[in-house]
């Protein structure tokens, strides 16, 4: 497998931003995780997962992944895979690849099944509205409650402290959506892609002060407290 990484393979993983267009505007695939699972339980996510040892690449472990989340297909026509952006770090020291590629026929879409040990639902999302919240408006969005916690319509952020980094501080990011909340790290691998996709920044601010950035700066820490 091509690495970005030297850190050991139950440490890789990859997941697979789906785009398409509808209505003139770029949506993303999203799924929301089943809430009997052991991590992250009924949260929303990219599909994707641990790197197995059969993939050759992070395009295989994306893709192998889509297709046992929600039966995407293996191989089709009708899906582009573009490239791949610098790896993420998340908060348990999982090193993620964002795998991009593009669905030129929407309707497949509709044939997509939820793996029922997985998966609670699939959804999409609009790209952009992950650079400025209020696009999400024309969403058909949870209601604030039990899908929707905060105080604060279409978007909440919190800084925090992170131990098990180092205590670094890291900005969590909250976007209201037609399901789960999208948070955590899938939400900072969107806003990423939507900065590369559009050339513009955020209408907030992406990082707390001191907030470390990058997979550089992340890995360092980590190879510090692993030194």
């Amino acid at each position: 497998m091509i690495c970005p990484s030297k850190r050991p393979r139950n440490k890789l993983a990859a997941v697979l931003v789906l785009l398409y267009e509808q209505a003139g505007e770029l949506r993303v695939l999203l799924t929301t995780r089943s809430k009997a699972l052991r991590t992250h339980a009924g949260q929303t996510a990219l599909p994707g997962g641990k790197a197995d040892d059969g993939d050759v690449s992070f395009v295989d472990t994306a893709f192998r992944e889509a297709h046992e989340e929600v039966s995407l297909p293996l191989c089709s026509p009708d899906i582009y895979t573009l490239t791949f952006l610098e790896p993420f770090i998340s908060l348990y020291r999982i090193v993620v690849t964002p795998v991009i590629a593009v669905l030129t026929r929407p309707v497949l879409l509709e044939e997509l099944k939820p793996a029922e040990d997985e998966v609670a639902c699939i959804f999409t999302h609009p790209l952009r509205a992950i650079l400025d919240p209020g696009l999400a408006r024309a969403e058909r969005l949870v209601a604030i409650g039990e899908d929707w916690p905060y105080e604060t319509e279409l978007y909440s952020t919190t800084d925090s402290i992170v131990p098990i980094l180092n205590d670094t501080v890291y900005r969590m990011h909250r976007f209201q959506s037609s399901a789960s909340p999208i948070k955590g790290l899938t939400a900072d691998i969107l806003i990423k892609v939507a900065e590369v996709a559009y050339g513009e920044t955020t209408v907030y601010g992406r990082y707390a002060p001191g907030q470390l950035e990058g997979f550089a700066a992340m890995s360092r820490v980590i190879d510090e407290l692993q030194a």
